[in-house]
Parts: structure tokens; C-alpha cells; sequence
């Protein structure tokens, strides 16, 4: 089957698009799936042969895969690490909310200060705040609604980084924190560009299956949420476009469901797994 490439023109990469295929079918099973019908399924969206191939290589290189042999058939299966890593992206869409109605009124600050020595760290930890939900207040101190655990993020920098929770003082209003850290008007723009992919009564025709279109749709939703920083709904527009977004994936991910796992179940060559993987 074939998809055009202008339905492919929203496509994400096909690491994001396998890390939400892993998380809707192998997730939670203790099952590795056969690598042909990735392929398959992969086509489906137009990703290529060569390129699923690709991705899976490069995921089991990350620890985030384990190939098992079966006769001539290699199956992959999730590592510790992947299984973490989708744990984390199923809090985000189904239990984080597309709007912050419980903020506290803390900020956690992050402020560092990296040599020229260690440019590539420096940069890694600004890749890695904005992926926990940081915004850049000015130059090495950024700031993120709520209380946070960074630990992780900077357990490696030693005296180079300090961390802190506090509340704004005057003059200092938390609705210019917002603005300043945060670039509010492209956050909206990117829930206005999901309403217009998904919004019209039959969304993305040019996919040719509901399991096609329930990937597409979680992949776009997930790099999407991932990308916001929930910011506090009182320093937002009443008619902030996450919430109607959020309730357009709902709608349609019930709508996907039923009839992407049958289809799932039909295509996908899946082996039980041992306690030890």
C-alpha cells in the first residue's frame, strides 16, 4: 500500500513514531515483536523498510531494545530502560492534563554555570530542561512551574549546577515569569497546528487504516505534550487551544482503538517473553 508524500508532510521521525508503536501494542506484555511486522505496520505511514530497520538497529545500540532469535526471525523486545522511558511518555498523555489548574505558586530554579570546556554538556543540560519543562529566565538560570525533581538531570555537573524552589517577590509578578521564560504564543501555535491536522471530520484520509492513523495521531499528541511545559492555567488565555486539543486526542484515540488492536492483533508477530526478557 502506499501513502502519498503529502500526507506525510506532519510525519515525525521514526524513532518517535516506534516509541509510540511500542507503547501501544508491546508495552506491559512481556512480548518481543517479529521485525517483519514492524515493517508492515511501519508502511503504513509511509516509513520505509530500510528505515524501520534503521531505527530499531539504533535503539538496540541505546539499550533501549534486545533482539531474540526465533529460528530465522529476529523479534525485539523492551529493555528496563525503554520500558522507563514509555512509562513516563503514558504519564504525560493520559495523566498530566493539557493545563496546569494545581499550581502552587513555586518555581524550581536551575542555575548553572559550565567552562568552555564542557560546551556539549552545557548543551545537553539545556536539551534536557526544556524536555522536563524548563524555560531560560536569563543567562544560566532556568525555571519551571511546580516543585521538581532534577536529580537526574544533574547529578553529573557536581558544583557546576544549584537547584532551588522559591516563590516570585515584588516587583516580580509570576505572569512575567511565564512570559519571559516561556515562548507562550508558539506553545499555542503547535496545539493550533494539531487541531487543524485532526480536527476535520476525516482527518488525515490519506492513511489507510485506524492502526495507521492511532500511531500517527499518539505520535503526534505525545511530541506535542512533550513539548509543553504546563504552565499555570491563571497566566493563560481562557480559551487556551490545549484544552480542546486535549479533548479532540481523547475523542479520537477511543475512536482508534477498538479497531487499531484488532488489526494490530492480525498483523503483529508476537513472542512471550521470560521473566528475564
Amino acid at each position: 500500500m502506499t501513502v502519498t508524500d503529502d500526507a506525510l508532510s506532519y510525519s515525525a521521525r521514526p524513532q518517535s513514531l516506534m516509541l509510540s508503536f511500542l507503547g501501544l501494542h508491546v508495552v506491559e506484555r512481556d512480548t518481543a515483536v517479529y521485525s517483519g511486522s514492524v515493517i508492515d505496520v511501519f508502511a503504513r505511514v509511509g516509513i520505509s523498510e530500510e528505515a524501520v530497520r534503521s531505527t530499531l538497529t539504533r535503539m538496540v545500540n541505546r539499550g533501549l531494545l534486545a533482539r531474540h532469535r526465533r529460528g530465522r526471525r529476529v523479534y525485539f523486545g523492551l529493555t528496563s530502560r525503554a520500558a522507563a522511558v514509555l512509562a513516563d511518555g503514558k504519564r504525560r498523555v493520559w495523566r498530566t492534563g493539557a493545563v496546569n489548574r494545581d499550581w502552587d505558586g513555586n518555581w524550581t530554579l536551575v542555575g548553572f554555570s559550565l567552562p568552555d570546556s564542557r560546551r556539549s554538556d552545557r548543551h545537553d543540560l539545556r536539551s534536557r530542561l526544556v524536555w522536563a519543562g524548563f524555560g531560560p529566565l536569563q543567562n544560566g538560570l532556568w525555571i519551571a512551574p511546580g516543585s521538581k525533581d532534577v536529580t537526574s538531570l544533574v547529578e553529573d555537573l557536581g558544583d557546576h549546577v544549584n537547584v532551588f524552589t522559591a516563590q516570585h517577590a515584588k516587583p516580580t509578578e509570576s505572569a512575567d515569569l511565564v512570559h519571559r521564560a516561556f515562548d507562550v504564543a508558539a506553545i499555542a501555535t503547535r496545539y493550533h497546528a494539531f487541531l487543524s491536522r485532526w480536527e476535520p471530520a476525516a482527518p488525515l484520509p490519506a492513511l489507510p487504516d485506524d492502526l495507521a492513523r492511532q500511531l500517527v495521531l499518539h505520535t503526534d499528541w505525545l511530541q506535542l505534550v512533550r513539548q509543553d511545559p504546563h504552565l499555570p492555567a491563571e497566566h493563560l488565555a481562557a480559551d487556551w487551544p490545549a484544552i480542546r486539543a486535549e479533548q479532540l486526542f481523547h475523542r479520537l484515540a477511543t475512536r482508534y482503538q477498538e479497531t487499531a488492536g484488532a488489526l494490530a492483533t492480525e498483523v503483529l508477530d508476537q513472542i512471550p517473553l521470560g521473566p528475564a526478557g
